[in-house]
């Protein structure tokens, strides 16, 4: 495995501890004002902390051309070229349908529930995956098996019954898939900061608009919970969210979202940090379930990355 292939894995993983953490200021925030107004806000928040990195980019960029006097390099400092607006407009769209229906459905349904049926999109990035001719492998197929069973022993604790919110969550792990794998779909030729910025600001215009005919929000009850919205603007959508982008370069999208499931594992442990709610031992056992899936998928990753690379030893110039 290259290691360019394991920084992404990296920041697959460290997405995924930051949206864990994020759980406990959203569901604060939920107290002061409307879902649309808090993705609004924090998605606006997110798309702007961007823009200065994508500017000292661009600075960076033109230094190492002038320096090098190579015109191929000029590649660079068009950031926002046809794939990036885009995968970017795609993915804010997707983004905005699937946040909020998470942020709504948490109103009513419990955090382990509501946890459980979200993380579900470990399941339907293959399922969706077979229809893009993505090949899954068994040892994946296995590796999801066991993530969730790992998920319903990590959050489910009470009887299972599909209720109003279940179903909107559900839609929200369904959306959560399809934006997974339109990332996958424009990374590898987008300008991944870009992307996000113009995710972001998509995700940000389109709750804002919700927000303006359905809720009532004031700046007031905005500064109530701006440490929330400051934390979910800045980490959960600035850092994590191109995050993922970055990360899913070269990182097939079962794996990726096998990785960033992890999210639930760590909500539980900020919990028991932040909220003192510590884990049982059928919590307990969950994570580890969790943690055996993803070293089983990136073993199968491994194995089957070897035999291509035989197979192109011996039979050079064949296609895979």
């Amino acid at each position: 495995m290259s290691a360019a292939r394991i920084r992404n894995m990296i920041y697959l993983l460290i997405c995924s501890i930051v949206w864990g953490i994020s759980f406990v200021p959203q569901a604060a925030s939920m107290e002061f004002i409307g879902p649309f107004t808090f993705n609004a806000v924090r998605c606006a928040l997110g798309s702007l902390v961007l823009i200065p990195v994508i500017l000292i980019a661009r600075y960076l960029a033109a230094r190492q051309q002038n320096a090098a006097e190579d015109e191929s390099l000029s590649v660079y400092l068009h950031v926002f070229d046809r794939s990036t607006v885009t995968g970017g407009i795609l993915s804010g769209v997707l983004l905005f349908i699937a946040t909020n229906l998470q942020t709504i459905a948490l109103k009513t349904a419990s955090a382990g529930k509501g946890g459980f049926i979200t993380a579900m999109y470990i399941i339907l990035v293959p399922i969706l995956g077979i229809f893009i001719h993505k090949k899954i492998h068994l040892n994946v197929w296995i590796s999801v098996g066991l993530a969730a069973v790992g998920l319903y022993l990590l959050c489910i604790r009470e009887r299972m019954a599909l209720k109003p919110e279940d179903m909107l969550l559900l839609a929200c792990a369904f959306f959560f898939a399809i934006q997974i794998l339109t990332v996958d779909r424009y990374v590898p030729t987008a300008n991944g900061i870009a992307m996000a910025a113009i995710e972001f600001g998509v995700c940000s215009i389109l709750s804002a608009v919700v927000m303006a005919f359905a809720e009532n929000p004031s700046w007031v009850t905005i500064g109530q919970c701006k440490g929330a919205i400051i934390y979910a603007g800045a980490c959960s959508c600035g850092i994590a969210y191109t995050l993922q982008i970055l990360g899913q370069r070269d990182v097939d999208p079962t794996l990726a979202s096998l990785i960033m499931s992890l999210e639930s594992v760590t909500s539980v442990i900020a919990g028991a940090i932040i909220l003192h709610q510590f884990m049982t031992g059928r919590e307990i056992l969950g994570c580890a379930l969790m943690f055996v899936a993803i070293i089983l998928a990136q073993m199968t990753d491994l194995i089957y990355a070897g035999r291509r690379r035989k197979n192109e030893q011996i039979t050079p110039g064949c296609p895979g």
